[in-house]
């Protein structure tokens, strides 16, 4: 039986942030022995696109999966960017699993923020600046709440229109958790340790002055957009996937580079002091997609449920 899994059916499985951040720690740790063929796009009209992200799991848990996930971003479509997984045995070919896959991705995307806040942070921080504040920084913030959830954190948000006040007002039921609104962008940027951004689009750059980024900072633009001026001054440069970012215009520039998992696995160090910039680019993974949804389907059928498919007309908040 193929199991039909919605944004219902996974919001009754009550999954934790804490869970979500350890997923894609998982995720991460068994990379070199995925398989994961570069995305594939194509473009129906305009600046419409439909993105194939495939992945091939190694065997765990005494199952190997395969699972496809496809984004598009139709104009006219509700929401405009959709995403559904399909989720395969990979030792049977069988299907298992067709599955909403919006949920997913503002949560591993989140969680992967999380990770590399803890992973690259210096020492004693407890002060997170954010700028650009939708649905994944929601998901971000949820991460970043539940991964600190022993002591007490600031988030400090840049305003932008009235987003900061519903921002704090999602978030009041947190109790270690105070909020910030800061108007000024150059003191936004000038005391922040971790910046993370999750601005969808930025034709320039954020923060052009590199006077501002003080030492010991870490930024994680989270869209990969508006801080590539880093690029070429930062101390150290991590990023989730080589193959999916080696061609930007100043890959070969950064000055010490390698990938997440590495410094995950204990082959890299990550941070070695305090002063170090640095920067953490995460694209996104089909991995991620792919554990998150066999992890989804393994709860799922524990339920004993059969799901009616419905289509999914809503953006689904987090």
């Amino acid at each position: 039986m193929v199991s039909i899994i919605q944004q219902q059916q996974i919001d009754a499985l009550n999954i934790s942030p804490k869970e979500c951040i350890e997923w894609v720690k998982q995720g991460f740790l068994m990379k070199d022995d995925a398989q994961m063929p570069a995305k594939l796009s194509v473009h129906p009209q305009g600046e419409d696109f439909m993105t194939s992200m495939p992945c091939l799991l190694p065997k765990y848990n005494g199952r190997k999966y395969f699972g496809l996930k496809l984004v598009s971003r139709i104009e006219g479509q509700t929401p405009t960017l959709k995403s559904d997984i399909t989720l395969y045995d990979a030792e049977t070919g069988q299907l298992l699993a067709i599955m909403d896959g919006d949920w997913i991705t503002a949560m591993r995307t989140g969680a992967v923020a999380a990770l590399a806040a803890r992973t690259f942070q210096r020492k004693g921080v407890d002060t997170y600046s954010m700028i650009g504040l939708g649905n994944i920084a929601r998901a971000v913030a949820l991460c970043l709440i539940a991964d600190n959830e022993d002591r007490h954190i600031t988030i400090r948000l840049m305003r932008y229109k009235d987003q900061a006040e519903q921002f704090i007002e999602r978030f009041k039921g947190h109790d270690n958790v105070t909020f910030e609104i800061i108007d000024n962008p150059t003191a936004f940027l000038s005391e922040a340790d971790v910046v993370i951004s999750c601005v969808t689009v930025a034709t320039e750059l954020l923060f052009p002055d590199n006077s501002l980024y003080k030492k010991g900072v870490t930024v994680i633009p989270v869209h990969v957009r508006g801080f590539q001026n880093c690029d070429l001054f930062f101390d150290k440069v991590f990023g989730d996937d080589t193959g999916q970012i080696q061609t930007w215009k100043y890959f070969n520039q950064f000055h010490e580079y390698d990938e997440i998992h590495h410094v995950l696995q204990g082959k890299n160090p990550g941070r070695t002091n305090d002063d170090e910039r640095i920067l953490s680019y995460n694209y996104g993974l089909a991995l991620h997609d792919i554990v998150f949804a066999s992890k989804i389907y393994e709860k799922a059928i524990n339920t004993s449920q059969g799901f009616e498919y419905q289509k999914q007309d809503q953006k689904t908040w987090v």
